[in-house]
């Protein structure tokens, strides 16, 4: 998170919820779909979210999921799941107050915790937990932070950090690597790889040591990115279909969306169909976007 966080747009350029089932709606008639992914910066935060899950759900997806910080996932993990939401990814990159505390710049940590319970409690399956290791601040915490998740029954993985936002200036100072990860990891679990899913953004190993058996996923963009096979397309608030995380600033078909003639459908297909074709291994991140205002 910048030390000044992040400017809210103007509330007229935000999409509104038939707007963003539209783009569902499009896509997957058009190209099939089989996930949705709602994520932020915070998508708890925007009012009647249980709403929106609902209206997804409706759309008969088969994988409904939602990325948080986990703050306001206590009081809104049952109304989330009776909503139709599968599943849940919550940010957790740090077990020690003080140190959550400096990379998120606000002292949550206990009602994180309270979050992941709720979600575990309200149904939600598989509950991911999510955390960038930064060399000197949490890399030695995780393997701490694994059998803290292998015990709560979810899933970790470990993200390295991306040269995005405010990350770019002190990349080289905080990256982790994966394979240092791996290590740390195998110094207490066995490791054994999971077959890989061409195009998902983790790799998966069966984590192992004496009374504790879990899974833990690594996702390496920078070391191992999983540009090949990657059909995905993020939406924007703001109405721009970014189709990949390190570069440019996106195609905005906010106008298209807010008409719903058969014209501009299809020439929101076309714009679809353009970016999914023009889908390709990225060489560097050149995105000016700040990682807390696109997500993960």
């Amino acid at each position: 998170m910048p030390p000044e966080g992040i400017a809210l747009g103007p509330r007229d350029e935000i999409l509104r919820f038939e707007e963003i089932v539209r783009f569902v709606r499009v896509v997957r008639r058009r190209f099939g779909i089989h996930k949705v992914h709602i994520t932020g910066g915070e998508p708890l935060l925007r009012a009647n979210v249980a709403t929106l899950v609902r209206m997804l759900a409706g759309e008969g997806i088969d994988d409904l999921a939602l990325s948080t910080n986990g703050i306001l996932l206590a009081e809104m993990a049952h109304d989330l799941r009776k909503a139709g939401l599968h599943r849940v990814n919550v940010s957790l990159d740090s077990l020690s107050r003080e140190m959550h505390a400096d990379i998120t710049r606000r002292s949550v940590l206990p009602g994180v915790l309270d979050g992941i319970r709720a979600a575990l409690a309200a149904g939600l399956a598989p509950v991911r937990i999510n955390a960038v290791v930064l060399r000197g601040m949490n890399d030695g915490e995780v393997v701490r932070l694994a059998e803290y998740a292998i015990r709560a029954g979810c899933t970790i993985r470990f993200l390295e950090l991306m040269p995005i936002g405010v990350a770019a200036e002190r990349f080289d100072e905080l990256f982790v690597p994966r394979d240092e990860i791996l290590a740390r990891l195998g110094e207490r679990f066995d490791m054994r790889p999971l077959p890989y899913v061409a195009g998902s953004s983790a790799r998966y190993w069966r984590a192992r040591t004496s009374g504790q058996e879990g899974t833990i996923g690594i996702i390496s963009s920078v070391s191992e990115p999983f540009c090949a096979g990657c059909r995905r397309l993020r939406l924007s608030s703001g109405g721009s279909i970014v189709s990949c995380l390190a570069r440019g600033e996106g195609t905005s078909v906010r106008d298209l969306l807010r008409d719903a003639s058969p014209a501009a459908e299809e020439r929101l297909a076309v714009i679809v169909a353009t970016l999914l074709d023009e889908k390709a291994p990225r060489r560097c991140f050149t995105t000016r976007n700040a990682m807390a205002s696109v997500g993960g």
